[in-house]
């Protein structure tokens, strides 16, 4: 209810303009309404039944005002995506993410969150778990988030299977919600994300974003340590594994479609170089995620950990 308050504002009714076709002047304001009932007093106060049956009138008016604003509101974001057009609301939200602006980011597409658009929900999804993100986020609030992303997510994928996005989204947030499940849950979940991100590059193999996440998924099982691949044995025939030069491949291949989009990209690179032992790669990996421009609280933590990482290295050396 909160919501549909603030997002009153925005209809021609909340800014005080005229009344639209159906509702009468005054009907939009209480204080118009308030003043009509009181010109009748006078009138009724001398005679008991008229009093009454102005009372009765006055609750009914009331009560078909009260449901005509519950119906008005429940259409408010409907008829907001209408007016200004979900192409308007996109370009909107992918300003606000291009800009950093998550808190507003989420803000806006929140109105949307009944929304059947499958571009708006995987937006949704993402603005969600970039909140989950924030350092101020408690722990709490993180499960909440990173599940209410992942209801996102689905519903996007639901409305449109051709949408790489959708696919991407719903592989990230399933592993989101994984980090509060238990390890048989997770391997499990391990497979559906790898389909769902291969799925993504096979309907845009130009996303440098889901080449970067099959990275990661590579780079995961890689380092995953004897007693979990034990587990994953006693609980899997064929539990999921990789190396970390497939993981390396991918991230060179993200880094070939698009350079320099991501400074965690940067930052795999150098780690993965230094799993395979190659220091003066990994040096200039990390060196670039570190000199990285920082635009987002993430990017300040990459640098952060690439900094360390060459402060250890150097002294190593």
């Amino acid at each position: 209810m909160a919501l549909a308050a603030r997002l009153w504002h925005f209809l021609p009714l909340g800014r005080g303009a005229a009344a639209g076709p159906g509702l009468a002047r005054g009907v939009a304001g209480k204080r118009r309404w308030c003043c009509t009932w009181r010109l009748r007093g006078p009138k009724v106060l001398g005679n008991p039944g008229a009093f009454k049956r102005s009372l009765l009138f006055s609750a009914l008016y009331y009560m078909g005002f009260e449901t005509y604003q519950a119906i008005s509101r429940a259409a408010v974001v409907h008829a907001t995506a209408k007016v200004f057009g979900v192409e308007e609301i996109l370009e909107q939200a992918d300003y606000l993410y291009e800009s950093g602006e998550t808190e507003k980011l989420y803000q806006l597409l929140t109105q949307y969150k009944e929304s059947e658009d499958a571009e708006l929900l995987w937006r949704l999804a993402r603005a969600s778990r970039d909140i989950a993100q924030l350092s101020g986020t408690s722990e709490e609030e993180k499960k909440l988030l990173v599940s209410e992303a992942l209801e996102y997510a689905k519903r996007a994928l639901e409305k449109n299977e051709s949408s790489f996005a959708a696919h991407k989204w719903y592989a990230i947030c399933i592993s989101d919600v994984g980090d509060y499940e238990g390890i048989k849950d997770k391997i499990a979940n391990a497979y559906i994300i790898k389909e769902h991100f291969e799925k993504a590059i096979e309907l845009n193999p130009k996303d440098a974003t889901s080449i970067h996440l099959m990275g990661i998924w590579c780079y995961t099982f890689a380092e995953m340590p004897w007693y979990q691949r034990r587990i994953a044995k006693m609980l899997f025939a064929t539990p999921p594994s990789s190396t970390y030069e497939e993981a390396l491949g991918y991230f060179h291949r993200a880094e070939q479609v698009d350079p320099n989009f991501y400074s965690k990209n940067l930052l795999l690179l150098g780690k993965t170089y230094l799993k395979l032992h190659n220091k003066k790669l990994a040096a200039f990996w990390l060196m670039k995620a570190k000199d990285y421009p920082v635009r987002t609280e993430e990017d300040k933590q990459i640098q952060t950990e690439a900094a360390q990482l060459l402060t250890g290295f150097n002294a190593k050396n």
